[in-house]
């Protein structure tokens, strides 16, 4: 890098971060969390994610020499606000602008360390720099569009026969913020790192924010949940792996049963059991005491304000709200296509 595109980077005016040695446990942002930030496939994406559900909407677009940011890319993203929760328990000042080993990020999301790692995550911080956000979350009370990408700039300093040393990236604005206001920020069970599908580990993400502690869990219509993950695959493929999960039980600290109703959409139950990761008394966990279903926009206002009481003389209005707000979710994956009956293939294109 020349010495007129370092005056010109944004680190030249901010104070560096030393990532922290030893272990941090893992937290993960609300945001990315709840909404389809991310490509669930491995194979290159280029369609981009359109969503909108009430107030919200979010587009994701990608290049398409590198692809889509993927949920597995987004590690890195958990690892820094990981590292800044952690940094401000110990009454450490943070900052956006990032400096670690490659080690560190590696060892701390349960990679390996070899050679091919090093590489790897070369191509997950060029993704996580070209995947470009435009969203309206926490934007205030008048509507407007911010657009970023998950990382402003990166290096790494490497020695003349090619050793990488350290890296260094920088944050954008939008994240810092909802990383360090600690009422969106959530514990995450550092299993989380070993799960191996991109499904399984957005609905592990999704259990997390909705269902949190509560007992009685939560309820999503199978529909709407394929509409919340910004997947590319057929509704008919994506139920298909959602009931396999549910079978097969893989995600730490929480059950997920099926649930058919005679002439109503199918369900899909999530409810926490034994093995939950222990929050610490500064970070929240889903506030909602009671359960929902489907995820529509009052389920979101009950995750965040616990003193809203929908049950049992609401019941039927929120029946009717879920059924009215799952008609305001749209994704499209190309323009003018119809995601529920045009998705293409998951053999053709994975997610």
């Amino acid at each position: 890098m020349t010495a007129f595109s370092r005056q010109r980077s944004e680190r030249a005016h901010l104070d560096p971060f030393d990532a922290l040695s030893g272990d941090v446990p893992p937290r993960d942002q609300r945001d990315l969390m709840a909404h389809p930030f991310f490509s669930l496939s491995k194979s290159r994406r280029v369609a981009p994610i359109h969503y909108k559900a009430g107030d919200i909407e979010l587009q994701v677009y990608a290049v398409a020499e590198h692809g889509m940011a993927t949920i597995w890319d987004a590690d890195v993203l958990i690892w820094a606000a990981s590292q800044i929760l952690a940094a401000q328990d110990r009454g450490l000042p943070t900052s956006r602008f990032f400096r670690f080993t490659p080690y560190q990020l590696l060892n701390a999301i349960g990679r390996t360390t070899g050679a091919r790692s090093y590489f790897l995550i070369k191509g997950t911080l060029t993704r996580l720099q070209s995947t470009v956000i435009r969203t309206t979350i926490r934007q205030g009370e008048h509507w407007r569009r911010q657009q970023f990408s998950w990382i402003n700039e990166w290096e790494e300093l490497a020695t003349r026969s090619g050793r990488v040393e350290g890296m260094e990236f920088v944050l954008p604005e939008w994240l810092y913020q909802g990383i360090i206001d600690r009422r969106l920020v959530l514990a995450i069970d550092p299993d989380y790192f070993a799960l191996t599908g991109g499904i399984e580990r957005w609905l592990y993400r999704i259990a997390r924010k909705h269902a949190g502690r509560q007992a009685a869990g939560w309820r999503f219509e199978l529909r709407h949940l394929h509409a919340k993950s910004g997947s590319l695959a057929r509704y008919s493929d994506f139920a298909i792996d959602i009931r396999a999960i549910a079978r097969r039980r893989p995600l730490p600290g929480y059950l997920l049963t099926m649930e058919h109703r005679s002439g109503r959409p199918e369900l899909i139950h999530i409810r926490p059991v034994e093995k939950l990761c222990v929050t610490s008394p500064g970070i929240r966990t889903s506030g909602a005491s009671g359960i929902r279903t489907s995820g529509a926009n009052l389920s979101v206002l009950q995750a965040q304000e616990p003193q809203l009481s929908l049950w049992p003389n609401d019941l039927n209005r929120a029946r009717k709200d879920s059924k009215e707000e799952s008609k305001s979710y749209y994704l499209v994956a190309r323009s003018g296509d119809n995601p529920s009956t045009s998705g293409p293939s998951r053999r053709r294109n994975g997610r």
